[in-house]
């Protein structure tokens, strides 16, 4: 299969939002469409998707979308994964966007995106969404480990960890142990993925997302989703489940 989609395991417990139309559009492709026409064929998208050389050069790639509804996009991993999370999270795909094109009206295009859509960017590539007890959060946010996947690990029956970052989900079509997605909260439980959607599309700032309201989890030390964390030495590993850094009191 062309682009790199025959390495997916769509049985990853990661992939489980996406198999649904992510498998019928890999297919696609491996008969011959490209990204752009197999992702349009399904038509659950509020963008169309179009080849990368429809980018004028010059054009800043968030400007354009919001231009013209059209998402350039190349035959690969990370434009495949980006369309599917356009399908699953329209409305907070499109708040996205519509921030990036604010940031861009308000500062122009510069060498480096500065702190508002350096942080939009961020969210958009590599955030998870986490739905979880008040208890999983705290030691999250603390970095506790053994708390958050020893002590508390029935409370993860609660927990639903949802990732939304499409760098992120290509990087896990290889894990790696020390893959870390930036968390978010959904503070309210058990809801569907348009509800999510929902509230994302109306919750989401530059001003929020510039405070980084995330906290940092090395993915595959979520319960069931990598078969060696069942052994509490998984999270021994300093390397990759480190320490709270205190901040630096002054003199």
């Amino acid at each position: 299969m062309a682009c790199g989609l025959e390495g997916v395991d769509w049985d990853a417990p990661w992939l489980r939002p996406w198999r649904d139309p992510g498998e019928a559009i890999a297919r696609a492709v491996a008969a011959g469409q490209s990204v752009a026409d197999a992702l349009n064929a399904v038509q659950r998208a509020p963008r169309r998707f179009v080849p990368q050389a429809e980018l004028p050069a010059g054009v800043a790639y968030e400007q354009h979308i919001f231009d013209t509804g059209c998402v350039p996009t190349r035959d690969g991993l990370h434009d495949f994964f980006n369309g599917l999370v356009w399908m699953h999270f329209p409305r907070t795909k499109l708040r996205l966007n519509a921030l990036q094109a604010a940031q861009i009206a308000s500062t122009g295009i510069r060498p480096e995106r500065g702190p508002a859509r350096d942080a939009l960017t961020l969210f958009d590539e590599n955030a998870a969404l986490l739905q979880a007890p008040d208890a999983l959060w705290e030691a999250l946010a603390a970095k506790d480990w053994h708390r958050l996947f020893v002590t508390l690990r029935p409370l993860w029956e609660e927990a639903q960890l949802i990732l939304f970052g499409h760098a992120l989900t290509e990087k896990l079509v290889a894990p790696r142990k020390p893959m870390t997605a930036h968390v978010f909260r959904v503070r309210e439980p058990s809801l569907a993925l348009a509800d999510i959607d929902a509230w994302l599309g109306a919750e989401l700032s530059a001003q929020l997302l510039a405070t980084k309201p995330f906290a940092h989890l090395p993915v595959l030390g979520v319960p069931l989703w990598w078969a060696a964390n069942e052994v509490s030495s998984f999270y021994a590993d300093s390397s990759v489940f480190r320490a709270l850094r205190l901040a630096k009191q002054s003199p």
